[in-house]
Order: structure tokens, then sequence, then C-alpha cells
């Protein structure tokens, strides 16, 4: 089984950029699709951009498509999303997902297909 532990969050100004890393344990890393999530304050956690397990493919929610990009490296087992021209409603706790309806897929974007969720990283945008 995958573990995920996330890393990369902080304080950034509206406007500004981080990378978000997720460093995962195991083997099977390359096998599955990859997704990140957020949840705000007093908010549920919501889909926010998914990866095939070769890279190939991604899928990026409507909020944030053009500013944030998922991508992977298997060769380190990491997945990352850079987020660029942040604003204050992108504050949330950050998770990884591994895609749970099996291996060498595409993925999806529905949160519900995701599992195995890291703690996560705090993320804090200010205005």
């Amino acid at each position: 089984q995958v573990q995920l532990v996330e890393s990369g969050g902080g304080l950034v100004q509206a406007g500004g950029s981080l990378r978000l890393s997720c460093a995962a344990s195991g083997r099977t890393f390359s096998m599955y699709a990859m997704g990140w999530a957020r949840q705000a304050p007093g908010k549920e956690r919501e889909f926010v951009a998914s990866i095939s397990w070769t890279g190939g493919s991604t899928s990026h929610a409507d909020s944030v498509k053009g500013r944030f990009t998922i991508s992977r490296d298997n060769a380190k087992n990491t997945l990352y999303l850079q987020m660029n021209s942040l604003k204050p409603e992108d504050t949330a706790v950050y998770y990884c997902g591994v895609y749970a309806r099996g291996p060498r897929t595409h993925g999806s974007s529905r949160l519900e297909d995701f599992g195995s969720w890291g703690q996560g990283t705090q993320v804090t945008v200010s205005s």
C-alpha cells in the first residue's frame, strides 16, 4: 500500500506561487493515477486535480484551471502541484491521494474515487 507525505505549503501573498510535493513510499506509485484535493475551514473536501498513471493525461477543477498544474515524476515517486496566481480563496489544507479504482488508468475528477490520503499541507494566501 502506498503511503503519502505532502510538503511545500506555507503562507504566500495573493498573486504568488507555491509548489506542493507528495512523496510516495512503495513500488506501486507509478502504476496508479494520483490526485490532489483541498479542504478549507468549514467546507467539504473538494477535488483539485488528477493525473494518469503515465502522466500523459491530466484534469483540473474549473476553479484552478489555468493557474494550477499537476505533474508527476515516477522515477522519484513524487507528485507535484504547481500553484500560480494564488488567491485568498485557495487557502486550504491540500491533500494528495491515490486513485482507488485500479492501476494503469487515467484516473477521474471524482473525489470519491481517490483514497489513502496523506496528512495534508496547509496553504494560506493573504490578501
